[in-house]
């Protein structure tokens, strides 16, 4: 029997608009699963169902009253903690910021509520959203869904979990090198990365980037399209957001497959990426093969973007947390911390050099276009690790020597700044969710979410490519065991990592 919180966005959206379904049985709904499965993943790491109860009375009276509805409207969504709340606690995954309460809220989240979308709490990420293993010292790991005792990715990784548990329909997520990606793919869901300017970021501390991107997540393609059409549109204090036909974004167009031209890459280029998960790419090329127009391996490198990116990164990083730096204790966020102090050592002209390489790699990359409809590559370079190591320490045998140096697949294409849905497809030989990296030339983004959700449609058809499920059952008889224990006694192990 499917419950109310095993239906998509969009079918809820719907029944809620015929009064098929009422608001407050979605969310009770919703708490009650998180009752049952976030003791075994730890990811909704602060909730305000009090709150929320209320919103949902309003909504189910709203609805009964024959009221204009907006497109979220009843619908619970989780908030990235990177995400200011007003009135919810916001920690920025930071013991610093345990007890701080926003009075507003982020642009995102006012834009969620004015859609008529209910904010039921907050998921975790690594302190200040930096990494792609969501762990911090104040609320721990948050487990893979698929195995507690691996890594969601990060740095959305709550929210991915979330959504792959059916806690919630939606769900807010933000990219810098591969934040919405990676725990999308590791994770089953879906995550868009758009066109930098799309979704507006009034927070962000550098003028014109690439990275501190924000996004949605959702189980579908169509769900996260729509959440992508409430979030985006246009706000003065970023000074990257344009205008745009925002609420157009969720009307997906229909693709015909039998035309769509794929350009595929296993490695962008030769960047670092394990034997596993070439194979299992391979496998989903072959698979895909029948299904399109025409599949040619794509004529790119982009190895020199983890270079660029790290110069880049750099860049950002001293302009975002120059203010903070001598305030930072012994078992701050080592990635950042590692960033930062290089980048203190990295001379002007190099950065400089990296902004130039940067638009020649962009350049290079929308000239495919011209042959092809889509880019399609894997979405991570090894499956789901261990959560207690902030990174795997290996890809093969090759050594992995920081907490960017695995991530290329993603963090090359924020270089170029490209939009990219994350789409799920099936599992790799170890059984966990392995996920596919769907890349649109620039500002591109309602076609790569038609084409990803006529792929995704297409794929479902076969039980190999398939979005997988987690054993939700399982984890409802885990609980909060001896692995549930050890997650949120993660944050010892995140601060003995930081000493290290």
């Amino acid at each position: 029997m499917t419950r109310p919180c095993d239906l998509t966005a969009v079918e809820a959206r719907d029944r809620i608009a015929s009064g098929e379904l009422s608001p407050v049985e979605l969310l009770e709904s919703c708490l009650t699963q998180t009752d049952l499965i976030d003791p075994a993943v730890n990811a909704m790491v602060i909730r305000a169902d009090a709150r929320a109860r209320a919103e949902s009375l309003e909504a189910e009276a709203a609805v009964r009253r024959g009221d204009a509805l907006g497109p979220l409207h009843g619908i619970p969504v989780a908030i990235k903690d990177l995400q200011p709340t007003e009135g919810i606690v916001t920690t920025f995954g930071s013991i610093d910021f345990a007890d701080n309460v926003p009075t507003e809220d982020a642009g995102i989240v006012d834009k969620i509520r004015r859609a008529g979308g209910i904010v039921v709490g907050k998921t975790n990420i690594p302190e200040f959203s930096i990494g792609a293993n969501t762990i911090n010292r104040l609320f721990g790991a948050t487990g893979n869904p698929f195995d507690p005792s691996r890594t969601c990715g990060g740095s959305s990784g709550g929210s991915a979990v979330a959504l792959a548990t059916n806690m919630v329909p939606l769900a807010t997520g933000s990219d810098h090198g591969g934040s919405l990606r990676i725990p999308a793919c590791y994770c089953g869901v879906v995550g868009h990365r758009s066109s930098p300017g799309v979704v507006p970021h009034e927070a962000r501390t550098t003028a014109q980037t690439f990275y501190s991107v924000q996004g949605p997540m959702g189980r579908t393609v169509a769900d996260t399209a729509l959440l992508l059409s409430v979030i985006a549109g246009r706000n003065t204090l970023d000074p990257m957001s344009f205008p745009l036909d925002a609420p157009a974004l969720a009307a997906l167009e229909a693709v015909d497959l039998s035309q769509l031209r794929v350009g595929i890459t296993a490695d962008l280029g030769g960047v670092l990426v394990s034997k596993s998960i070439r194979s299992t790419f391979a496998d989903r090329v072959a698979r895909l093969r029948p299904l399109v127009g025409s599949v040619v391996e794509v004529p790119i490198d982009l190895t020199s973007a983890s270079e660029v990116d790290w110069r880049l990164r750099s860049d950002v990083f001293v302009s975002q947390y120059h203010r903070d730096a001598e305030s930072w204790d012994a078992g701050f966020n080592p990635n950042i911390r590692a960033t930062y102090e290089s980048a203190l050592q990295t001379p002007m002209e190099e950065i400089a050099k990296a902004r130039r390489q940067q638009v020649d790699l962009y350049r290079a990359f929308q000239h495919l276009y011209a042959d092809v409809d889509v880019v399609i590559c894997p979405g991570v370079s090894v499956s789901p690790f261990p959560w207690r190591d902030l990174f795997p320490r290996h890809v093969d045998d090759a050594p992995v020597g920081n907490y960017m140096a695995w991530l290329a697949l993603t963090a090359a294409i924020t270089v170029i700044g490209h939009p990219v849905t994350a789409l799920p497809c099936g599992c790799d030989d170890q059984g966990l969710p392995f996920g596919l990296q769907l890349i649109g030339p620039m500002y591109g983004d309602h076609r790569v979410l038609s084409i990803a959700a006529a792929l995704e449609a297409a794929l479902a058809t076969d039980p190999v490519t398939s979005r997988p499920v987690a054993d939700l059952d399982r984890l409802a008889r885990a609980g909060a065991g001896p692995l549930a224990t050890d997650l949120r006694e993660g944050g010892r192990i995140a601060a003995t990592n930081a000493a290290r």
